[in-house]
């Protein structure tokens, strides 16, 4: 599934996301959303979110 599309994120997914301070390496974190912080419908780097660790990031991957 895209990670650029807010409506297929909802809390409680298993989603890969790049951190801020990852953005230049490209690493990839994966965890549980928690809170959707992209308000828009879509983004072209990828919706926003906190994670249940707190770690905020965009989504590459949906699982």
């Amino acid at each position: 599934m895209d990670g650029n599309i807010r409506s297929n994120i909802k809390p409680g997914m298993e989603v890969s996301i790049v951190l801020k301070q990852d953005q230049r390496s490209g690493k990839i974190t994966k965890g549980i959303v928690k809170d959707i912080l992209t308000n828009s419908s879509t983004h072209p780097h990828g919706i926003k979110v906190r994670l249940v660790t707190g770690e905020v990031g965009r989504v590459k991957e949906i699982h």
